[in-house]
């Protein structure tokens, strides 16, 4: 086993590698042309661009575009631009490290704060599951009929599907990852194509306004949609993933692998904006602008897609997008799991065990929810468990920022100053925006 490379504090006695099982398992083409080697790098993006368009996003975006037509979009694309710094920060954390940001924290904090920080994250991972549970179960009610209670049961069966993939080895996975992706695109660019939506009213609200300070609701749904886009989960899954390229342990091979990890990770979420920014512009020009700004459900959205556009094959290719997003969502919620339990606790479990224990933790409240409310219920779950997510933000973003911008830790590769302002800056408006909605909510 190699040893680690230095940090603040000694890396624990029992350290080992992020994802062993794919450490450094992707051979990289040498005195290649750039274009080459950036495919070779390409993947590890699209992986976590799938977090920022799980099916959290779409209850949010959904109620957002509905109740104030194009107003959020500013939101999703602020939400977007600061996914995209922390997530280079993140890779940039695992390629000059060769810690994940899990790894990280358990070197650099005391063993309380460790725990501490390893419960914030399981929970997050469980509302970011829980999310995936019931947008998975209403998009297989949508098109099968399925009850919405045995949907959320037939989730669990998805731990197989899981397994089967990574036996094909992590390039494969990506490929599935990225089929998946392709298929939601071309999903939502024929559901605008039918919905005609305002480009003026588009480009208007790509620009902020205080209303989404000023009005309750409305920063309830901004926070939501921050929520579902910057994902705290996300920021430790980057850290590990970017680890399965065998890239130079030089300075200058990690120089590279940091600029190839940050053209990947933006191109992907480039992707994950247009999909998130569709779900909001196709519910404002659909519903907002016929007077239904109470559409907050995705089933009903589904029911009013096909008369409101006058195609019938529109509801169909909502669901099937929606399903889409549900099992690429699971698959990198239980990666995000695995690395977190390993790298804060040094607990390996089998990944099955791993997915079964969070899943259940997501399903119990999802049937009761749906079993005393009904689909309204599943709903304004899936809203409050982004909701959730958000507040949950400080407590990665937090520790990311520091490493990243300690020499220390970092080597040459450490945040240069005008990139630790930027980090902060973010940082404080996600705190921000956190106090706002609990004080409202006090």
């Amino acid at each position: 086993m190699n040893a680690p490379p230095s940090t603040t504090d000694v890396p624990p006695a029992d350290f080992t590698r992020s994802l062993a099982e794919s450490h450094r398992s992707i051979a990289l083409p040498v005195g290649a042309g750039f274009w080459r080697r950036l495919f070779a790098f390409a993947g590890p993006g699209y992986l976590v661009a799938v977090g920022y368009m799980d099916p959290g996003n779409w209850a949010t975006d959904i109620a957002g575009g509905s109740a104030f037509g194009y107003a959020l979009l500013s939101v999703v694309l602020l939400s977007n631009l600061m996914a995209i710094v922390l997530q280079a920060l993140s890779a940039r954390l695992g390629v000059a490290s060769g810690l994940d940001l899990a790894q990280a924290c358990r070197a650099n904090y005391s063993k309380p704060v460790t725990i501490v920080l390893w419960l914030l994250c399981e929970i997050a991972i469980i509302a970011c599951d829980l999310a995936e549970v019931l947008g998975t179960a209403i998009a297989l009610k949508l098109l099968f009929g399925l009850p919405l209670t045995w949907g959320v049961v037939v989730t669990a069966v998805d731990v197989f599907l899981i397994l089967a993939l990574q036996r094909f080895g992590f390039r494969k996975l990506e490929a599935f990852i990225v089929a998946l992706l392709l298929v939601i695109a071309g999903c939502f660019v024929f559901e605008l194509t039918l919905a005609r939506p305002d480009m003026g009213g588009v480009l208007r609200g790509l620009v902020p306004t205080t209303d989404i300070l000023t009005n309750p609701a409305m920063l309830y749904i901004a926070i939501g949609i921050l929520g579902a886009t910057v994902m705290p989960h996300n920021l430790y899954l980057h850290s590990s993933i970017v680890q399965t390229r065998a890239f130079g342990q030089d300075a200058a091979g990690k120089r590279e692998a940091a600029k190839m990890a940050t053209i990947d990770g933006t191109v992907a979420l480039g992707l994950a904006f247009f999909i998130n920014a569709a779900i909001l512009i196709l519910a404002a020009a659909t519903f907002h602008t016929a007077g239904r700004t109470d559409v907050a459900e995705i089933d009903e959205a589904y029911r009013l897609l096909a008369p409101s556009l006058g195609v019938g094959a529109a509801s169909i290719v909502f669901a099937v997008a929606l399903l889409a997003s549900g099992q690429n969502s699971t698959i990198t919620g239980t990666l995000a799991g695995q690395i977190v339990m390993e790298g804060f606790l040094h607990l390996r479990l089998p990944v099955w065990a791993r997915r079964l224990v969070t899943r259940a933790l997501a399903i119990i409240p999802a049937v009761i929810v749906v079993g005393a409310a009904g689909d309204a219920g599943a709903t304004r779950l899936l809203v409050l468990s982004q909701v959730i997510l958000s507040l949950q933000l400080p407590f990665a973003v937090v520790p990311l920022v520091r490493f990243t911008g300690s020499k220390a830790i970092m080597g040459d590769l450490a945040s240069p100053a005008w990139l630790r302002a930027l980090a902060w800056t973010i940082a404080a408006v996600i705190i921000g925006l956190n106090a706002t909605l609990l004080w409202g909510m006090l």
